[in-house]
């Protein structure tokens, strides 16, 4: 799987590194140095993935984050050198797909940056569209539709409704969720889903203070409403 990719990184060694390493998998890579020209490149040229140092002058990541999800769907991973859990779900609330804290090794973030392409770029092999009351997913066309409306989804948000959606009104733990999007990782990181489930509300609920598609099971998880809305 050869893809384009952006990379935004200030440190100039650390950008290096990862466009030999990306080379070396056979994958196009451009390098920008801060968010400005990160924006200005994404939208030149749309990469098939962003991988996004947070610490970015003249416009930080969470601002190039925000602008990416404006204007579609293109995959993130997020690098941070800050180890808060705030600022990492603020990232994944912007959108970010994946993300990894600073240092990591780049046998860790080659693994990362294939499994969110894998997500990104291969249809699923499933051709029948998967429904779940007023949602339906197409896994070849990837795509989402809430009341027959198109649904922009993150990758990480289109693999948490496909999983749902093949089996509705199964309730899904954390871990669960957590392994259709990006496989078996710390615990710590179930966090992300409870994110990607608030984004999925304010998408698919007519009011996501107050869900009725996709249902909170305390202690457990999550489950999606199989039945047509009342």
């Amino acid at each position: 799987m050869c893809a384009h990719i952006l990379v935004a990184e200030d440190d100039e060694m650390q950008a290096r590194l990862i466009h030999r390493l990306l080379l070396q998998e056979g994958h196009t890579a451009v390098v920008v140095h801060d968010g400005r020209a990160a924006i200005d490149e994404a939208k030149s040229r749309r990469p098939d993935l962003v991988v996004l140092d947070l610490m970015l002058p003249r416009v930080d990541g969470f601002g190039v984050c925000r602008v990416l999800r404006q204007d579609g769907d293109i995959p993130v991973l997020m690098l941070t050198a800050s180890s808060t859990e705030d600022d990492v779900l603020l990232g994944l609330e912007l959108g970010a797909d994946d993300y990894m804290t600073k240092p990591y090794s780049p046998r860790e973030l080659m693994a990362r940056i294939r499994t969110v392409l894998r997500r990104a770029l291969r249809p699923a092999e499933q051709s029948p569209l998967l429904r779940a009351g007023c949602i339906t997913v197409d896994p070849v066309r990837h795509l989402v539709t809430c009341d027959g409306i198109p649904v922009t989804c993150t990758p990480g948000e289109f693999a948490i409704l496909h999983a749902m959606t093949a089996e509705p009104d199964r309730v899904f733990s954390r871990r669960q969720l957590l392994e259709h999007t990006r496989g078996h990782d710390r615990a710590s990181t179930e966090r992300a889903i409870d994110v990607h489930i608030m984004n999925l509300r304010k998408k698919i609920e007519p009011d996501p203070r107050r869900p009725v598609r996709l249902l909170t099971v305390f202690g457990v998880g999550y489950k999606l409403v199989g039945g047509h809305d009342s």
